[in-house]
């Protein structure tokens, strides 16, 4: 009797897990979009909106060429092995040295995306321990491996993604999707479900948010096809002429809600329609603008009848990866002046691991991140 109450409590466990995951996963409400230019500039943003307790995603961390990794196991350290080939710098948060966003010293870039509901990696088995990693090392990985999108997808089977619990997450695997993007405009989104089925998709515009799964992102943009920049024609009916009020108005039904479905909607609506950019610059700037649209402010998100105890939601970096000249910009919640770390006056070659752009709660004012070689 006792094993069948023991039985049942834990049903009643996983089923309440499964519908926090479920309920709550606006949460953790990130962004992507992809611009590109008439100089050949490809242009990767993003915001980041994740947060328990007073950690903030104000960490930026540069990793050497050469690098020495090891894969996390639910083991520990003694999952797949490799030596980096490329440098690269990575936004982090919780003083972990992964995600959610990053870029290589090639023009690579991978983001990690809050997947939750969906994402179901492989189990892990003692036996495949030699090529087993953690959503991390995962995307550790692409970023110290590979410099194009093609490299990216012809390797992606040597490894296998396997569930890690966290306990800076509550104890829980990390659910997450990748965009992976690179400087020739080669863009995809990997999903890993089902027990480790992994699915590559062409990302529409370069667009990305969170759940549902990116087939259903796409399918449920035909009830969208009607949305224009064009303002509506006036309508006489009953010998009275009904016109808009004024601009926007094609722009009707456009969802404005912070849900992953309406923002991966209003994404694409607002790439879509970008002016012709001349330079790579001009689409960092045009990206800074459209994620302005994104931004989740403080509380938003939370219950009504009470103030947020984490920050919940809330944006906390705005990123723009300019892939060809090979330069990181960035906003925060804290400081939203906008600066930048240029990864081609970086030698990957000589320096060591180290964080940059820590703290902008101490007052870093600087316009631009010089690190020292």
């Amino acid at each position: 009797m006792k094993t069948g109450i023991n039985a049942l409590m834990k049903l009643k466990l996983a089923v309440f897990a499964a519908w926090c995951v479920l309920t709550f996963n606006p949460l953790f409400a990130c962004t992507g979009i992809s611009l590109t230019s008439s100089d050949g500039g490809v242009v990767v943003a993003r915001t980041v909106e994740w947060a328990l307790g007073d950690a903030t995603h104000d960490r930026l961390v540069l990793f050497p060429r050469g690098k020495e990794y090891t894969a996390l196991t639910p083991q520990g350290n003694n999952g797949y092995q490799w030596k980096g080939r490329y440098g690269f710098l990575s936004v982090t948060g919780y003083e972990q040295d992964y995600g959610p966003d990053g870029m290589n010293e090639e023009g690579l870039y991978v983001g990690m995306y809050y997947f939750p509901g969906y994402a179901d990696f492989a189990k892990f088995e003692a036996s495949e321990v030699s090529r087993s990693v953690s959503v991390g090392d995962f995307m550790q990985w692409m970023l110290s491996s590979f410099k194009t999108v093609a490299e990216v997808r012809q390797n992606i089977d040597k490894l296998k993604v396997v569930n890690v619990e966290d306990p800076r997450f509550g104890g829980a695997p990390l659910p997450f999707h990748w965009k992976v993007a690179d400087a020739s405009g080669d863009c995809i989104v990997i999903e890993i479900v089902k027990g480790g089925e992994v699915k590559v998709y062409d990302a529409f515009l370069g667009v990305i948010t969170n759940s549902p799964d990116y087939a259903w992102h796409l399918t449920n943009l035909r009830n969208y096809i009607g949305i224009t920049t064009t303002p509506r024609q006036p309508l006489t009916l009953g010998g009275v002429q009904l016109a808009p009020f004024g601009g926007g108005s094609g722009l009707i039904g456009l969802p404005g809600d912070f849900s992953p479905p309406s923002r991966f909607v209003r994404a694409a609506a607002l790439t879509a329609s970008v002016r012709p950019l001349a330079k790579s610059e001009d689409a960092v700037f045009e990206a800074f603008r459209i994620l302005d649209s994104f931004n989740i402010p403080v509380g938003v998100t939370a219950p009504a009848n009470k103030l947020p105890k984490d920050i919940t939601s809330a944006t906390q970096i705005t990123t723009v990866s300019d892939l060809k000249n090979r330069v990181v910009y960035f906003h925060t919640m804290n400081n939203r002046q906008v600066r930048k770390i240029d990864l081609s006056k970086i030698d990957f070659a000589k320096i060591k691991q180290q964080a940059v752009g820590q703290g902008d709660h101490r007052a870093q004012e600087v316009k631009e991140l010089l690190v020292s070689q």
